[in-house]
């Protein structure tokens, strides 16, 4: 028997209860791990992201051993354990110039933010981009991979803080969202608007986001924390040309090759000290109640790490 947190019904952090389960072996293609949307049934372990010490391999698996420390994001669900059976296929290396800590907190959002500035849209230098929420985990690390490719980074952030963090996160042109941020873009560009929009807000921000667009741009929609966007017609795009795409990190990495070179560039340019993330808070694991609960009354900044007991 292990810890996890479990959830037995929907409900605020106070559903997130710490109890014994029984995850069993690895079977066939598998490892148990240590360390380190809506559930299909109830009970159910949250979390999608974790580092951990590899305890048992299935057979006849090759390329992991007892030891290794490996790292996951995504699919499955079940994360938040002290223990957790993982398809082998689905983890990769952590390097020995990573802290567990810092790969825990950048795995995801640095693999989210790799194909977005590499593959989705490929910036290179003399490009301008438009960050949306420039100071929230995957904004920061777009605002300091962008400027490391050469870019000009314009950021949109809710308050003079969040804007002297973007700045130093790279982002040459930090907008409040009080500002009209359409004219703001078109001033800076000299009206000719941005190569590309990294948009994770969606309805508040959406239509501004393409005006913000230069002839042939591209509108990378990666999320909606106001709401999903209102539709706009076909008919919208054809007078700039504009490229319109809604993607999704597993699609990006649904290959092991393709999950392997994200992981790394994340993991290179972390080691590197391109990326830098802000691990201002860490919980025991048996906490998460309580983590949870800050992070919804908003007491708390940066990443926030839950930690195994002993790890």
């Amino acid at each position: 028997m292990v810890k996890a947190i479990r959830i037995h019904q929907l409900g605020g952090p106070e559903a997130l209860k710490w109890e014994d389960v029984e995850i069993g072996e690895p079977q066939e293609g598998e490892i148990r791990n240590q360390g380190v949307y809506k559930a299909p049934t109830m009970p159910f372990t949250p979390g999608m992201e974790a580092v951990g010490v590899v305890t048992a391999v299935g057979p006849g698996l090759t390329g992991r051993v007892v030891g290794d420390l490996v790292a996951y994001a995504g699919n499955p669900m079940g994360a938040y354990a002290e223990e957790q059976i993982l398809p082998a296929e689905k983890v990769v290396p952590v390097p020995h110039s990573i802290h567990p800590v810092v790969a825990a907190s950048i795995l995801l959002k640095g693999m989210t933010t790799e194909f977005l500035v590499r593959r989705c849209f490929k910036v290179e230098p003399g490009h301008t981009v438009l960050v949306h929420a420039a100071a929230g985990g995957v904004g920061s690390l777009l605002c300091q991979w962008a400027s490391a490719l050469g870019a000009t980074v314009i950021g949109t952030v809710s308050t003079k803080e969040k804007a002297d963090q973007a700045k130093d996160d790279g982002c040459h042109h930090a907008l409040l969202y009080e500002e009209d941020f359409v004219s703001r873009v078109n001033e800076i560009t000299s009206g000719k608007g941005v190569d590309v929009v990294y948009d994770s807000v969606g309805k508040d921000t959406f239509e501004g986001s393409l005006a913000c667009l230069k002839v042939r741009g591209y509108m990378v929609s990666f999320g909606q924390s106001s709401g999903a966007p209102d539709p706009i017609p076909l008919s919208a795009l054809p007078p700039k040309s504009i490229f319109l795409t809604r993607p999704s990190m597993m699609q990006y990495t649904a290959t092991r090759d393709e999950l392997l070179r994200s992981a790394s560039e994340v993991f290179t340019n972390a080691g590197a000290g391109v990326l830098r993330v802000r691990v201002n808070h860490t919980y025991p694991l048996s906490q998460a109640a309580q983590a949870h609960s800050d992070l919804e009354n908003r007491r708390t900044s940066g990443s926030i790490v839950l930690i195994q007991d002993g790890f």
